[in-house]
């Protein structure tokens, strides 16, 4: 009779044992594939950026009109938001996104989508400006070559090219909103 149970107790610890492996052996594996994961995220390829965070809104062609430029962890995105001039867009305001944009060191280039048959394309590059705080218009200034395209009525294609300069436009400090309230107690 003694001898059943110690063969029980022996078969029910053997398979205590082989559950508590099996347990620890997906565990390690769901780290393995874990850890498999995060390094094939680091693996992904990083995007060179400007040799500064160029980032805001710059003076465009016109009073009123500009270009926004973001400097993003994965691309550069923005847009020139301006003043239409055909017949059909006269006195609107419109938003013409980038379809392509790259800043490599002071490389500046973007490519907006068409819009009302219209798009435009930069290369230059930027440089600091004058200013001495990004509180001042002016701390970068983006310098190059302009093209205004357009579609015509015969479908052929209007090109406009020109030397232009595009500053940087006073940004508010963010140091006077990190600066705590101080709160009057009454006495």
């Amino acid at each position: 009779m003694n001898h059943p149970m110690l063969f029980l107790r022996r078969i029910i610890g053997f398979l205590t044992l082989v559950t508590i492996a099996v347990a620890c052996a997906a565990q390690s594996g769901l780290s393995t594939r874990g850890q498999n994961r995060l390094g094939q995220q680091e693996a992904a390829p990083i995007i060179p950026h400007a040799a500064e965070d160029i980032s805001g809104m710059y003076s465009f062609l016109k009073e009123g009109e500009f270009v926004q430029i973001n400097l993003e962890k994965a691309a550069v995105t923005g847009y020139i938001s301006r003043m239409g001039v055909s017949d059909s867009d006269s006195g609107v305001f419109m938003d013409q996104f980038f379809a392509q944009a790259d800043v490599q060191d002071h490389a500046v280039s973007f490519t907006t989508r068409q819009l009302h048959g219209t798009w435009y394309e930069f290369k230059g590059k930027f440089d600091r400006g004058s200013a001495r705080t990004k509180a001042d218009d002016g701390y970068y200034v983006l310098r190059g070559t302009l093209k205004e395209l357009s579609t015509n009525a015969d479908k052929s294609i209007a090109t406009r090219s020109r030397e232009v300069e595009f500053k940087l436009l006073a940004q508010p400090d963010d140091s006077d909103e990190a600066a705590p309230v101080k709160d009057k107690k009454p006495k």
